[in-house]
């Protein structure tokens, strides 16, 4: 098993407004990204349970050009309500790192 932060480039959240937070999650290559979008790993399901939102607040997106995977979530807090600890929401990605993705198949010999 790998975690997600072994496989991308790049894993972030930022502000998408001050009632939302994005996150991507960014691959070096086009296998790479496609191994973990068809894992399934990151799902609907492990984003709702990790950031504690309802499952239909969860918008999830693969966008292959770039090989990257897009999610929006709302807030917790409103960025820059006195009780938020991150008002540009760039420290939220965190328990993302450690995700575990399966391994790559061993190719197979004919």
């Amino acid at each position: 098993m790998a975690r997600l932060r072994d496989l991308a480039k790049l894993i972030r959240t930022k502000n998408a407004g001050p009632f939302q937070l994005t996150m991507d999650i960014m691959f070096p290559d086009a296998p790479t990204y496609r191994h973990v979008a068809d894992s399934g790993v990151v799902s609907v399901a492990l984003i709702a349970g990790m950031f504690k939102v309802a499952p239909g607040q969860v918008k999830l997106f693969h966008y292959d050009p770039a090989n990257a995977i897009k999610i929006t979530i709302p807030r917790q807090v409103t960025s820059g309500d006195p009780a938020d600890t991150d008002l540009f929401g760039g420290q939220q990605f965190a328990p993302l790192t450690d995700v575990e993705v399966p391994d790559f198949p061993a190719p197979r010999h004919a």
